[in-house]
């Protein structure tokens, strides 16, 4: 599957708002958001007023690039988020929360969701007990995450793990870091989801 191997920084200029994908970076002054507030390219810096279908294309843009989706996976979840009951935007976000990738994010396993996709990938977590190495892998209520044997002793993986030992972690997600393992207790509520879009404008892309 292609995937996007640009400068991040590019994707939240062009978003206009940080959307967190160079993990600790974003919280320091060289965040590129911070120190240049308007789009990359040669007319980033003109005044544009964004149309209707402008704003629900930033908004699916805002979201995928967020959780770092490719556009075919994203539609498929909105499809799926059609199918359940509930609000469809909603859904949708629970969809991308529950994504192995952003749970080992939001964990505090990685620093960023590309990490955290690189980590999967390169399997170094279980989950149920069994080897998971697919970033996509959509976890359920109950579900237990652990960090493999081998995998604790590496000294890149200890740095990770101090270096975010302060990270709040979310309400719906159970953390016991001294045995480096975790429970999703429930998926989140709109309320516990920290992506920065609003997922009306998405729904209404899709619908169209």
């Amino acid at each position: 599957m292609a995937r996007y191997t640009g400068a991040v920084c590019k994707l939240c200029r062009r978003e206009g708002k940080k959307l967190f994908l160079k993990g600790d970076r974003c919280y320091t002054g060289k965040c590129s958001v911070d120190r240049r507030t308007y789009a990359p390219g040669q007319h980033g810096q003109s005044r544009k007023k964004n149309s209707e279908y402008g704003l629900q294309l930033r908004a699916k843009q805002q979201a995928r690039r967020f959780y770092g989706i490719q556009e075919g996976q994203f539609h498929k979840y909105f499809l799926m988020a059609e199918r359940q009951v509930g609000m469809t935007g909603e859904n949708l976000l629970r969809l991308c929360e529950s994504r192995l990738d952003n749970v080992v994010y939001s964990l505090g396993w990685a620093s960023s969701r590309a990490q955290a996709r690189q980590l999967v990938t390169h399997g170094h977590f279980k989950v149920n007990g069994h080897k998971v190495n697919i970033p996509s892998y959509l976890l359920k209520s109950g579900d237990e995450l652990t960090i493999k044997e081998k995998s604790r002793e590496s000294e890149k993986f200890k740095a990770v793990l101090e270096s975010n030992a302060s990270k709040p972690v979310p309400e719906w997600l159970e953390l016991d870091s001294q045995a480096l393992k975790a429970k999703v207790l429930d998926l989140p509520s709109r309320e516990q989801v920290s992506a920065p879009v609003e997922e009306h404008f998405i729904v209404e892309f899709y619908s169209k």
